[in-house]
C-alpha cells in the first residue's frame, strides 16, 4: 500500500463517525475526492455521491460503503459528574469495562474511561456476569461542574484506540467495519480515473447509518438511481480459534475479498464479479448468504423496482470490537477485482435473471 493511501486510511479509521455523526468522514471523502471526482453530492441524510462520468454508454455503477461505526451516546450526566450511555449499533457490554473512551463534545473530545468496581469489591457470584451498558459510567477525571459544562445529552463516544500495523501484513483499527471500504470506494474511483474511466458512470457512494438499518443506503439508492448497486462491507473472518466453519463457512484474512452469492445477490453479478476476480488473477473467497444480508446490499436491492445488486467484503476478525483486524493485501485486492468489474461491462449487459 501506497504511503499516501496508508495515511488516507489512517485518517478514515481514526474520525469519529458514531452512527448519526458521520460529517467528519464525509468531509474527508469530499477532500481526497475534490480533485478527480466529475461530481459530488451530499444528500439530506449525509451520504457523500461522488461521481465519475462515463465514456461511453455502460451501466451506472454505485459502489456503497457506509461511512459510520458503532459507538455509545452520553444519556445522562451524574450529579457527581459520570456520564450513564447507550450502546449505538451492535455494541457488545462485555468489552466496555476499563476501557479509555474519547467523548465528542461540541468543544473538541474528551478522553474518558469506562468504570466498573475492581473485582476485589465484587460478590463472587456476580464476577462471571456482564455488567449491562446501562450499570456502566464514564469518568471523565474531572468536577461534576467541568463535566457539565462541557458535556451535553446525545454526545457521542468512541472507543479511544487507533490505527496500528502489526505482524505481517495485518492492521487494526475500531473502525475497519466499514470505513475500510469507504477507502476502497475512493481507491476504486481513483483507480479508475488514472486508466481513463469506465464505460458508464461510476459513482463512489459512502453511506450513513448502516449500523441501525442500513437507512443510508435506502435513500442513497433512491436517489443515485444506478443500473448496478454493488455493497462492500466486511464479513467475519473464520480464521482462529472457537469459530465454526462448518456453520459460517471457511473465510481466511489474506485469502483475498468475499463475493457473495444468495437471493440478496444478482446472479449475473455474482458470475460477472468472480470472472473479473479470476481474468484479473485476484484470490478470492466466496460466502454463502441464504437471505438478505446485515449490509447495504439489503437496501439496494430492492429500490425503486429492483436494482441489480451484489456484496463484496474483506475478512474480518473481532467485529465490532476494538480491535478488528484486517489483512492489508485484502483491502487493495478488492480495488482491483471492482475495477475490473466496472470496466468490463458492456453497454447491453443485462442483469434480469436468465434471460
Amino acid at each position: 500500500m501506497e504511503k499516501n493511501d496508508r495515511a488516507y486510511l489512517k485518517r478514515l479509521l481514526e474520525t469519529p463517525s458514531v452512527t448519526g455523526s458521520e460529517v467528519p468522514v464525509a468531509s474527508l471523502v469530499r477532500e481526497r475526492l475534490a480533485d478527480t471526482a466529475d461530481e459530488i453530492a451530499t444528500d439530506v441524510m449525509g451520504s457523500v455521491h461522488a461521481t465519475l462520468k462515463g465514456t461511453a454508454d455502460g451501466p451506472s455503477v454505485m459502489l456503497a460503503a457506509h461511512m459510520d461505526e458503532i459507538g455509545l451516546m452520553v444519556t445522562y450526566v451524574s450529579d457527581d459528574g459520570f456520564l450513564s450511555v447507550s450502546a449505538v449499533g451492535g455494541v457488545d457490554a462485555a468489552i466496555l469495562p476499563g476501557m479509555r473512551v474519547d467523548v465528542h463534545t461540541a468543544k473538541g473530545p474528551l478522553r474518558g474511561v469506562v468504570g466498573r468496581k475492581p473485582i476485589h469489591l465484587i460478590e463472587a457470584d456476580e464476577r462471571k456476569k456482564v455488567t449491562p451498558i446501562s450499570d456502566l459510567v464514564i469518568d471523565l477525571g474531572m468536577s461534576a461542574k467541568k463535566v457539565k459544562k462541557r458535556v451535553r445529552i446525545g454526545d457521542v463516544i468512541t472507543f479511544g484506540v487507533g490505527f496500528e500495523q502489526f505482524g505481517r501484513g495485518m492492521a487494526v483499527s475500531r473502525a475497519f467495519d466499514d470505513k475500510c471500504g469507504v477507502w476502497i470506494a475512493t481507491r476504486v474511483l481513483e483507480e479508475l480515473k488514472a486508466q481513463g474511466g469506465a464505460p458508464g458512470d461510476f459513482i463512489a457512494a459512502a453511506t450513513v447509518q448502516e449500523e441501525i438499518g442500513t437507512r443510508g443506503a435506502v435513500t442513497t439508492t433512491y436517489g443515485v438511481n444506478p443500473d448496478v448497486g454493488l455493497a462492500f462491507d466486511v464479513t467475519h473472518a473464520t480464521d482462529y480459534p472457537g469459530i465454526s466453519k462448518s456453520k459460517y463457512g471457511d473465510i481466511r484474512c489474506g485469502g483475498g475479498p468475499v463475493i457473495a452469492r444468495g437471493p440478496n445477490i444478482n446472479p449475473v453479478v455474482f458470475e460477472r464479479l468472480v470472472a473479473a476476480a479470476e481474468a484479473e488473477g485476484i484470490p478470492y473467497q466466496l460466502e454463502a448468504e441464504p437471505a438478505a444480508t446485515g449490509t447495504d446490499a439489503r437496501s439496494i436491492q430492492i429500490a425503486r423496482e429492483g436494482k441489480a445488486c451484489g456484496l463484496i467484503s474483506v475478512p474480518l476478525r473481532y467485529m465490532h470490537t476494538p480491535t478488528e483486524v484486517v489483512a492489508l493485501s485484502d483491502l487493495e485486492d478488492t480495488v482491483r477485482l471492482i475495477v475490473r468489474f466496472v470496466k468490463d461491462l458492456e453497454a447491453d449487459v443485462s442483469f434480469v435473471p436468465g434471460m
